[in-house]
């Protein structure tokens, strides 16, 4: 049976971001991938109005999921930056559910305990994921998921992202899969322009010449974040001695039964 990988995403591009070199390289070797994307996206420009930005952004996250190879992403549809309004426990909730449908062997989320993340999106969807995923397994929370059909489900595998090097203790080899991750993240035109162009304005606040050090990159986006994500991924992949690699907080069982998994393994146990 073919490995099933569930990706919690804030938004439209972060699965790309974060972990596309990591989901290419599962699909590469038969897994099946499923992306939920919690928001629209729709305030992450400065040329766009929020109803066209929406739409833009869900045909991207289409388009860069089929250059993975993944399924056609799962659109929960709220408006971007206010994913903290929601009722308590209602994210949670459609997580604990989709974790119940598609059953992951593996899930990818970002790292709740990353610290200085100042997005409130991020940390939603963070946590949420986190307590869904460690709880998903109990058959008395949300017993009306179990009268659906929905069966309780324990998630093995946890690579949880974050860009707080203290946390990572796994790093993914994507040598292999950095181009695929590239092309995927090409497809996020609307987010690239707008990442581009906050730090262009940030940078002409702090009186910075980005000409001088981007040279002829500077009036090309893609080429900006293309390099910005090549040199991240040399960063990380020297850690472990490839040329490219993704970082995650790898988490398996309770501590607890890693340990015994340790004693079990140990010669003469």
């Amino acid at each position: 049976m073919s490995k099933t990988v569930l990706l919690l995403a804030p938004h439209p591009d972060d699965a790309e971001f974060y972990a596309g070199g990591t989901i290419a390289k599962e699909i590469q070797q038969g897994s099946r991938v499923v992306i939920i994307i919690a928001t629209d996206g729709r305030c992450g420009s400065f040329e766009y109005d929020s109803q066209t930005l929406s739409s833009m952004r869900v045909g991207e996250a289409q388009r860069a999921a089929q250059v993975l190879g993944a399924e056609r992403p799962i659109m929960l549809g709220y408006p971007d930056l206010e994913l903290d309004t929601l009722p308590p426990g209602k994210l949670r909730e459609q997580f604990v559910r989709l974790i119940r449908q598609h059953k992951p062997d593996m899930v990818i989320a970002e790292d709740p305990f990353a610290r200085y993340e100042i997005h409130p999106d991020h940390r939603a969807v963070a946590w949420a994921s986190m307590e869904a995923v460690n709880y998903a397994s109990l058959p008395l929370w949300h017993p009306e998921h179990l009268a659906e059909g929905l069966e309780p489900h324990f998630t093995v595998e946890k690579l949880y992202y974050s860009e707080e090097p203290s946390s990572i203790n796994h790093v993914i080899d994507i040598t292999d899969t950095l181009d695929r991750k590239l092309q995927a993240l090409a497809e996020h035109k609307s987010q690239i322009s707008f990442l581009v162009e906050d730090v262009l304005r940030q940078a002409h606040i702090a009186g910075v010449d980005l000409g001088v050090i981007a040279g002829d990159a500077i009036g090309d986006p893609l080429a900006m974040v293309t390099f910005a994500i090549q040199s991240q991924a040399a960063d990380i992949g020297q850690k472990i001695g490839v040329q490219f690699g993704e970082a995650f907080r790898y988490v398996r069982f309770h501590p607890y039964v890693e340990n015994l998994i340790t004693i079990q393994r140990r010669p003469n146990s």
